[in-house]
């Protein structure tokens, strides 16, 4: 049975070659229910410990997740899906940003604490 947050058939058959190979020493945990848990978290955006124990300890979840970010893996899962997207004619790259939504605190662009009183007081 395939739950909300998991990955389909033909999602898994995309993703599993994008997958690091597995190295000598102990066998690691399925890659699959890794990745379904891993989804879980970030979807319902739930907190590690909270990922129900069907996809594992949410320990080993942390841990795999951190690895394949690190590694690159969830970089050449999205390259690929943008890829087949593109191919498909299913991505318009025509972005326009509106800065004018875009706020930041006054420290944010170097403001001194004071305003123009503390300019008056920094002249010699």
């Amino acid at each position: 049975m395939i739950r909300r947050h998991e990955l389909s058939n033909a999602e898994w058959d995309f993703v599993q070659p994008l997958l690091p190979p597995m190295s000598m020493g102990r066998p690691r945990l399925d890659d699959r229910t890794m990745l379904n848990g891993i989804v879980w978290k970030f979807r319902a955006g739930g907190a590690w410990r909270d990922v129900p124990e069907r996809y594992g300890s949410w320990a080993s979840l942390h841990t795999r997740s951190r690895r394949w970010a690190a590694d690159g893996t969830f970089d050449r899962m999205l390259r690929a899906a943008q890829a087949r997207a593109d191919a498909a004619g299913d991505i318009d790259w025509l972005v326009s940003v509106d800065s004018t939504i875009v706020r930041a605190h006054q420290h944010a662009a170097g403001a001194r604490k004071g305003g123009a009183k503390a300019r008056k007081s920094d002249a010699p």
